[in-house]
């Protein structure tokens, strides 16, 4: 099969055959069609789209260029979460252990910080001796013995996906959806999920902007996990400021912990409380009765709902949660009991009074990136010590004086930080509008 004719196909904007994807990405991944046809047919389906059966045939190749993970038919759920990416977003943390404190098994594949969002694992390597390198064995195991594991992915978990993406980054198309989505559920499907639940996030420091961008993100990934067989929920939550309070690397770990021993900020028990929710519903749904995101009305899975919403809350309340989260760490090297270093701390004051307007949550990332805890490019190391504390939110009346965020960083860059965070923050006389965190809305499918 010739690759010009798949991409002579495409970018006339015709729909490919299963076959024609399959045969340019296998290619692809095997070194026979070289970058510069893959870089083509990016920008083609960029521009010209995909239809749902493409994405998810697009889906399918990509994850059949590796290995997958074989379970042991032990009729434990394997479920997983998976968020767009945000600022302060530490939900992984709290939730994995959560959720295996209700008998499922979590076998979460994270990722590093990418532009101004934060990493999982550049958050959990802030914990003296954790390794996020598993091997495909170690995973198993883990899994097996603790109920959860958080690490990065092997060499040997989607190799297509790996190559596609740093093609991507340099060729202008990653913003393409059907190209987002056969990223995310490629390296997700090749967990060997039951269920699957995604933080579709939108807003100033998300990739997608807007609430409709998100939603469109949204419909594709859960479309495409279905058409694949794994029950797979979105929940759409608003990222237009920061999640929690803590933002950096070791300063979240701590918040996680707070959270995992009931002393959370409400914003970030509310959002893992949903997305831990909706799994409980996938996994004690059947095709009968589906999970409420498939459904319009959800009026009829509010007592299911609150059931599965208590079950989590009672690992938080009864301490099992942040025992298996201090197991999990353990079982990969981990120390939680060595105190994470923490910058010296200085104090951002507001300059006039008023409301707190809006927050620039993506220059509040960058602000993190200047301060060292996040990465400029591939190889930098990073400072896990360095971050802020937010002191007000959306809405929050401040006076000439006040405190809006706490900084933590060496007095060697603090300037660049501190004054990104400051600009990040704006103030107005009229009070805000302030929308709803999570979206209850359906996915159509």
């Amino acid at each position: 099969m010739n690759p010009v004719w798949t991409l002579e196909k495409k970018r006339d904007a015709a729909e490919l055959s299963d076959a024609e994807i399959g045969h340019f990405i296998a290619g692809y991944a095997a070194g026979d069609i070289p970058d510069y046809q893959m870089s083509a047919l990016a920008m083609a389906i960029f521009l010209q789209g995909m239809t749902p059966a493409e994405t998810a045939s697009l889906t399918e190749h990509m994850l059949a260029s590796g290995v997958t993970f074989k379970w042991p038919n032990d009729g434990l759920p394997k479920v997983d979460k998976h968020s767009t990416g945000g600022i302060g977003d530490k939900v992984s943390l709290v939730l994995a252990p959560m959720l295996a404190c209700c008998g499922l098994q979590v076998p979460m594949i994270s990722g590093r910080g990418l532009g101004a969002t934060g990493g999982t694992l550049d958050k959990l390597e802030s914990i003296f001796g954790f390794r996020t390198d598993l091997t495909m064995g170690e995973i198993v195991q883990v899994v097996d013995k603790v109920g959860c594991v958080i690490t990065g992915a092997t060499a040997d978990l989607v190799p297509a996906d790996h190559k596609l993406y740093a093609l991507r980054d340099v060729t202008a198309t990653v913003p393409s959806i059907p190209l987002i989505t056969a990223s995310i559920m490629s390296k997700k499907l090749a967990e060997g999920l039951d269920a699957l639940v995604l933080d579709v996030k939108f807003g100033s420091g998300a990739f997608m902007k807007t609430l409709e961008s998100a939603r469109e993100l949204a419909q594709s990934l859960v479309e495409t996990g279905n058409r694949m067989g794994v029950k797979t929920t979105a929940l759409l939550t608003d990222m237009n400021q920061p999640l929690g309070r803590m933002v950096g690397n070791a300063v979240e770990v701590d918040e996680a912990v707070a959270a995992l021993e009931g002393s959370g900020p409400a914003d970030l028990m509310e959002v893992t409380l949903a997305l831990g929710t909706e799994l409980l519903l996938s996994v004690s749904s059947d095709s009968k009765n589906p999970p409420p995101s498939q459904r319009g009305d959800r009026g009829g899975f509010v007592a299911a709902a609150n059931l599965a919403r208590k079950q989590l809350q009672e690992t938080i309340n009864s301490g099992k949660a942040r025992e298996k989260f201090a197991e999990m760490v353990a079982a990969q090297g981990g120390n939680l009991d060595i105190p994470r270093p923490v910058a010296p701390k200085s104090e951002i004051l507001a300059t006039q009074s008023g409301y707190v307007a809006s927050i620039d949550a993506e220059q509040l990332g960058q602000a993190v990136i200047a301060m060292h805890g996040g990465r400029r490019q591939l190889g930098d190391k990073l400072d896990h010590s360095t971050g802020f504390e937010m002191q007000v939110r959306l809405g929050d009346h401040v006076d000439v004086g006040q405190p809006l965020a706490f900084v933590y960083v060496p007095k060697e860059c603090s300037n660049e930080g501190k004054a990104k965070v400051a600009k990040a923050i704006h103030l107005d006389e009229e009070f805000p509008t302030v929308g709803d965190l999570v979206m209850n809305c359906t996915v159509d499918i």
